[in-house]
């Protein structure tokens, strides 16, 4: 059923119902009015029958007929149009309509009442009468019929039902056309989602303000659940994208460890009988095969992380104690290493705290992988301090060795997926991995020459974001997949 109907039914009950709980409000009024000049005009006459009443009971008390008759007529002429009954000591005259005498009449003088006999209502007014002389006292009522008033109330009362029934078809349908007009900005709006299919078009709700809350608030909640759809519909793209890729980088990427594994094996099958020396060897290039199989696939799980972070992930996180943790477990898995730490506190930033560990985890093995002296000892510099830029408060995070440093025709291209050095230990994701929270954290990273000519620095400029901001800086990309064009404005290259 349309809203206009409804609305039409319950005016169409509505309205007759309040008709006529005003028609009776009404007629309750005029009754009490007509009541009220019927009480007025019986107060008038009693004022003139009184002194009229009073010499009739004078004359009956003194015997005299001819001046009795004379003072009833005075009375009867002064009672005009009411009825009058006079109640002496021994005798009752009456003149007029009004009920039997067997009816009981009230007794309380001044105050009108009304008297029912034989269907009729009748409004009485009784008055005492008294006199100086002996004899001269007595009641007098008066009595106006209700039936012209009740005639008045009655034709009253027919109008207003008239009034009522009349009013439920014109109420109704005057609502369902106005309610008919009220409702045409919905179901336009109706009419225009109804053709919105999100799974087959990018085709989104246009709506213009009508000025109609309801109507406004629902277009605003319809726009609102398909934004909502795409952003669900995008992650999960992002999720089938990032399996995918996960899948395609991990068969393409694990063949070669594989096939060089599944060698060694078919040697140790098929020449039961090597040397010692040469099982060993056979033996050290499956372990190194199983060690890169397992860096491979704890680095592609780590980026597929990276790309379906949420925002509900990010919180503060305090840099200094973050650093502090991760060199005391790097010096422990690397007694061998040099790894010095310089650390400002205070340095809070709103991060995804995983996220910001991977980072330096990544950066200190790289650091360790590529950045030892001509000694072959690694001797890395770790600092955290506290800077401006472009007049905002950053952290900056500086990671140095003594490596031979990156070329800089390499400088931009040395975090894109699987870019290793041909010697180099590594799985080629480290630095992917970094590059991905850096972005993630709308950090800046570039890569420098270390302080001396010497080695490579790796710094990473995080913004101090007071709390507020919510989840990632950058849009989500496919890192698994699409690092061939990474943002050059993360990856800037400064000497």
């Amino acid at each position: 059923m349309r809203l206009s109907t409804r609305i039409a039914l319950v005016v169409g009950a509505v309205v007759p119902l309040l008709v006529l709980a005003s028609g009776w409000l009404l007629v309750d009024l005029v009754g009490r009015d007509l009541h009220a000049q019927a009480d007025q005009r019986l107060a008038e006459r009693a004022h003139g029958v009184a002194a009229a009443a009073r010499g009739l009971l004078r004359a009956a008390s003194q015997d005299r007929p001819r001046a009795e008759h004379a003072r009833q007529r005075k009375l009867f002429s002064a009672a005009l149009d009411v009825g009058i009954r006079l109640e002496g000591p021994d005798r009752t005259v009456q003149e007029g309509p009004q009920p039997d005498p067997s009816v009981r009449l009230p007794t309380v003088p001044g105050k009108p009442v009304s008297v029912h006999a034989r269907g009729e209502t009748w409004r009485v007014l009784a008055e005492r009468v008294t006199g100086k002389a002996p004899g001269v006292r007595g009641t007098v009522w008066l009595f106006s019929p209700d039936s012209v008033n009740q005639a008045q109330i009655g034709l009253v009362r027919g109008r207003v039902i008239t009034v009522a029934l009349l009013a439920a078809p014109a109420s109704a349908g005057l609502a369902w056309a106005l309610a008919a007009g009220a409702a045409r900005p919905l179901r336009r709006l109706q009419q225009r989602t109804s053709g919105l299919d999100p799974r087959t078009s990018d085709v989104r709700l246009e709506h213009r303000p009508t000025r109609i809350t309801e109507v406004d608030d629902l277009a605003h909640t319809v726009q609102t659940v398909l934004t909502r759809y795409d952003e669900q519909a995008a992650r999960t793209a992002e999720a089938l994208a990032t399996a995918r890729s996960f899948s395609a980088a991990a068969s393409h990427e694990l063949r070669t460890p594989l096939t060089s594994m599944q060698t060694s094996l078919d040697i140790l099958d098929a020449f039961q009988e090597l040397d010692a020396q040469d099982r060993a060897e056979t033996v050290e290039d499956l372990r190194r095969g199983h060690a890169r199989l397992l860096a491979l696939l704890v680095m592609l799980r780590a980026l597929a992380q990276g790309d379906l972070v949420e925002a509900d992930a990010f919180a503060s996180v305090d840099l200094a104690d973050l650093m502090d943790v991760a060199v005391a477990d790097f010096r422990r898995a690397h007694p061998d290493a040099e790894v010095g730490l310089e650390c400002t506190t205070g340095l809070v930033v709103h991060g995804w705290q995983p996220g910001l560990r991977s980072l330096v985890d990544n950066l200190l093995a790289n650091a360790l992988a590529h950045g030892r002296s001509a000694d072959g000892r690694a001797r890395i510099a770790v600092a955290l301090r506290g800077a401006d830029e472009d007049g905002a408060p950053v952290a900056v995070l500086t990671v140095d060795d003594q490596g031979p440093g990156v070329p800089p025709e390499e400088r931009q291209t040395i975090f894109e997926r699987f870019r290793r050095r041909a010697d180099s230990p590594g799985s080629g994701l480290g630095l992917t991995l970094v590059a991905q929270q850096a972005g993630l954290h709308r950090a800046r990273l570039e890569v420098r020459t270390a302080p001396g000519g010497r080695g490579a620095r790796l710094e990473v400029a995080f913004p101090l974001i007071r709390p507020g901001p919510d989840g990632p800086a950058e849009p989500h990309w496919d890192w698994l997949s699409d690092t061939h064009d990474l943002r050059q404005e993360i990856h800037k290259n400064r000497s």
